[in-house]
């Protein structure tokens, strides 16, 4: 062989040897392609089992905050209502839910594939788990707005319809795909364009929607607005709703990052957009409530970081971090303003579910088109093309959930009540539903008969381990005490009969002694108890006389406490010679920081002149002052709200009367007057107490009051017994009689 040939041999074999180098490596590296895609895979399922979990989590923080916003007596009711809508809406959605939204498309509308859902894919097991978790979410919404006065099972009715029906068809036609091809949506809103990253309309809306329409079937709590007041209840337990609003706080994590479908860059950006938009929420909200309740409300940072999220959830992986506190303060002040806007409109919404899921949903929906960056999504569509899209996903979603959800729960309604009757719900939930007693109760009970029997050897039951449990046992002791010691009673009974003699001496001191020979003026007071809740008072200076009359809200010692305080401011300014209207002002903002909660006075102050006989009146919250002069009467009528209720800016908040007296005469009295009954047993009214004046004329002033007081009185006392134990309550007045008349 030559060396020619050798170098040519051996060139061959050098080749053929980088050519088998060469597939090696190429091997090699697809192997490794392959791996990566295998432990990508894997992440991914990792990822979205534990974004389940923490979604799974947020039932137990609905369960905290809607339990903690209700009242004690239907606490447990709530409670167990969100163990066991989780149970149905997740069977449900296994059952057919999930075939509903995400089988095969007919039309875009609805599912019809995977009924019974199962496989053996994991990667299509974990889906359909944080799938059913989400259901789950949509469901408990409703429960905290109807909360206390909702039937169990009428509960498990909407939930579902809710999980089973509603929630999956609006679920289809947003984010229903082709599990072949993910990016290609099958429902008719995602063609369309709609986007919704996580559920702002999908889960959130969805809730608050149905719970829209339950509200306006069943109505409010009772006495939650009555007469034109409102009535706030006091939820059994704020700080364990504070710590369910954390608890959803931190499973929202899992809800917006999971919805991501897979552990890759874009997870920490969802992350941060989360709990910045959640922090958002919560300082605006904060601070809306300082603005509007003068404190910081506990709703309203409450329900403010939950705000936050809902906002952010719709947007969360399309913002930057600065939008999305943008998104979330937003949110904060939509769900701030929904809570002040159902109170207006009189909507009994507990745990203020609507702002929160389905006003702060509404916004984040929209956020989307305004704040996302559209370009870098892949989407053509301008801005103002997208906010279209978006509204006609509210319009439609919001349609069919509001409708769909009304028609069917009113006609349900109609055959099957959705709601408890009133005893019941009196009684409370924990009760009358589930005979689940609390220790609160108990010793309610127990107090209850005792009052009713009058039978002092009762006993509340004693548990060292609750607060009321600790109250009965302290109640129980007091209670041995007094059955042992009849001197004990004795003295009790002795010191409060001398607290009472005192408190009478002082309200006849406070009563007018002083000379007023040169005014024409009288009164009269007579109480329908030991203490008066009525009072009249003379000021009188050399030409000029004051004169007042008021009612406390109430009776007995309390009342005569108030009476007390508003003679004495009374005294004040009329010694400086204001004006009525200026002593009212003062008076009002005084009594409105002293009166103890629910107290008020009724009040006209005036003053007549002798010199130029002028005669100035103002009227706060009482009934008309009546000016008669050959037979015709004038009515002065009160023209603002009585004294103590809220403090007055500005003087001119009490209008002031003026006008001369010459032969007339002005009479002012108290209710027991217009409110006695007449030989029918109806009361007189203002038209009763006129034709008393005219039919009782006298031309001594002194001598016509008593006779017109000496009728009302007879006609006042008590027909019947106040109670099993009273003998002599025929000898009772119905209600204090005041008057008090100035004229010739």
């Amino acid at each position: 062989m030559t060396v020619t040939e050798l170098q040519a041999l051996v060139l061959k074999l050098q080749s053929q040897i980088n050519q088998l180098e060469l597939t090696n490596k190429g091997a090699n590296k697809a192997l490794e392609f392959r791996l990566e895609a295998v432990l990508q895979a894997n992440l991914d399922t990792f990822w979205l089992l534990i974004c389940a979990i923490l979604v799974f989590l947020m039932q137990a923080g609905f369960m905290c905050l809607e339990s903690g916003l209700s009242r004690a007596k239907s606490s447990i009711n709530v409670a167990l209502k969100n163990v066991t809508d989780f149970g149905i809406s997740v069977a449900t959605f296994w059952a057919f839910g999930f075939a509903l939204m995400y089988g095969t498309s007919v039309s875009g509308l609805f599912g019809s594939k995977f009924f019974f859902f199962t496989t053996k894919v994991a990667g299509y097991q974990s889906f359909f788990v944080f799938q059913a978790m989400f259901v789950a979410t949509a469901a408990t919404i409703v429960s905290g707005a109807v909360a206390e006065r909702l039937k169990f099972f009428s509960y498990v009715i909407i939930t579902f319809i809710t999980s089973g029906i509603i929630y999956p068809i609006v679920g289809h036609w947003v984010w229903s795909l082709n599990f072949s091809n993910p990016d290609v949506k099958t429902g008719w809103l995602g063609k369309l364009g709609f986007i919704d990253f996580a559920g702002s309309s999908v889960v959130h809306s969805v809730g608050g929607w149905v719970a829209l329409a339950v509200l306006l079937i069943i109505g409010n709590r009772t006495g939650r607005y009555q007469k034109g007041q409102k009535k706030t209840f006091q939820g059994s337990n704020t700080p364990l709703a504070a710590l369910g609003a954390l608890i959803l706080w931190f499973g929202w994590f899992g809800f917006n990052g999971g919805a991501n479908g897979a552990m890759d860059l874009r997870i920490p950006l969802i992350l941060i957009n989360t709990f910045l938009a959640a922090s958002a929420g919560l300082v605006l909200s904060s601070i809306m409530g300082i603005y509007v309740m003068k404190k910081p409300e506990p709703m309203f940072m409450i329900t403010g970081p939950i705000a936050g999220l809902v906002s952010i959830t719709a947007s969360c992986a399309y913002v930057e971090p600065t939008q999305a506190i943008i998104i979330g303060s937003i949110g904060g002040l939509v769900s701030g303003s929904g809570i002040i806007l159902l109170e207006k409109i009189k909507v009994d919404d507990v745990v203020s579910a609507i702002p929160v899921h389905l006003f702060a949903g509404t916004w984040a929906t929209l956020a989307v088109a305004i704040f996302a960056d559209l370009e870098a999504m892949g989407i053509e569509n301008s801005k103002l093309d997208q906010l279209y899209i978006q509204l006609i996903g509210i319009v439609s979603v919001g349609s069919f959930c509001f409708i769909s959800a009304f028609t069917i729960f009113f006609i349900i309604n109609l055959f099957f009540k959705l709601r408890v009757n009133k005893i019941q719900e009196d009684m409370g939930l924990n009760i009358s539903e589930h005979n689940a007693s609390t220790a609160t109760h108990e010793l309610l009970k127990v107090l209850n008969k005792q009052q009713q029997t009058d039978d002092f050897s009762l006993r509340a039951p004693q548990d060292p381990f609750t607060e009321a449990g600790v109250i009965a046992g302290q109640y129980n002791n007091i209670m041995d005490k007094l059955e042992q010691s009849e001197k004990q009673k004795n003295i009790w009974k002795n010191r409060v009969s001398k607290e009472i003699t005192l408190a009478i001496d002082v309200q006849k001191r406070l009563m007018p002694r002083r000379s007023i020979n040169n005014f024409p003026i009288e009164g009269i007071n007579i109480p329908a108890r030991e203490i008066s809740g009525d009072f009249y008072d003379f000021y009188p200076h050399n030409d000029q006389i004051y004169f007042t009359l008021c009612d406390v809200s109430g009776k007995g010692v309390n009342a005569g406490m108030v009476m007390a305080r508003a003679i004495t401011l009374f005294k004040i300014y009329s010694k400086n010679k204001f004006k009525p209207n200026e002593i009212h002002y003062e008076m009002n903002n005084d009594l409105q920081q002293t009166n103890p909660k629910g107290v008020y006075v009724t009040s006209i102050v005036g003053s007549y002149n002798a010199n130029t006989d002028i005669v100035e009146l103002s009227n706060a919250g009482h009934l008309p002052a009546l000016f008669k002069q050959n037979r015709n009467f004038q009515e002065f009528e009160s023209s603002s709200m009585p004294l103590g209720v809220k403090k007055a800016n500005k003087v001119n908040d009490y209008k002031l009367e003026s006008f001369s007296l010459n032969d007339g005469r002005l009479y002012c009295f108290t209710d027991g007057f217009s409110e006695s009954r007449d030989d029918k047993g109806k009361e007189i009214g203002i038209d009763g107490v006129k034709n008393l004046l005219i039919k009782n004329e006298n031309n001594s002033l002194q001598k016509e009051l008593k006779m017109i007081t000496n009728i009302v009185k007879l006609s006042s006392l008590k027909k019947e017994p106040i109670n099993k134990s009273s003998k002599d309550s025929n000898n009772l007045l119905e209600d204090d009689l005041t008057i008090i008349g100035l004229g010739k």
